[in-house]
């Protein structure tokens, strides 16, 4: 009697078994790679959001006024919230313009700060 060669059925069921956890991995991580590319897409706009406001603040002819301003700017499609927040630093000779975006769901995902000369006091 001759002994046959090949797999048996127990053999090719573990071996399946072993592929099928391969390929569900593979599945997952590229859920989360997708995921990622789209958080950093959101991030990428909330970024240029925040620097348009702050570029606005910085190299406006008349300096923004101490306090806190919000308001919403379109870009990418999407409306976000801006939040601008100006403070006097150096004994009031400069200004920090602190700006913070958020999405529609209020997920912060965009910060800038910048500063500015404050404008000159009447003496």
């Amino acid at each position: 009697m001759r002994a046959e060669r090949g797999f048996t059925l127990i053999e090719i069921m573990v071996a399946l078994a072993v592929f099928s956890l391969a390929a569900m991995a593979l599945v997952r991580l590229e859920s989360a790679t997708i995921r990622g590319a789209s958080i950093l897409d959101e991030t990428l706009v909330a970024q240029m959001v925040a620097r348009n406001v702050a570029i606005e603040a910085v190299t406006d002819a008349q300096p923004p006024t101490a306090g806190r301003v919000t308001g919403v700017e379109t870009n990418g499609g999407q409306a976000w919230t801006w939040t601008r927040q100006v403070s006097a630093l150096g004994g009031s000779r400069v200004l920090r313009i602190d700006v913070v975006v958020a999405d529609r769901t209020g997920t912060q995902l965009g910060r800038l700060t910048m500063v500015r000369p404050a404008p000159r006091s009447a003496t």
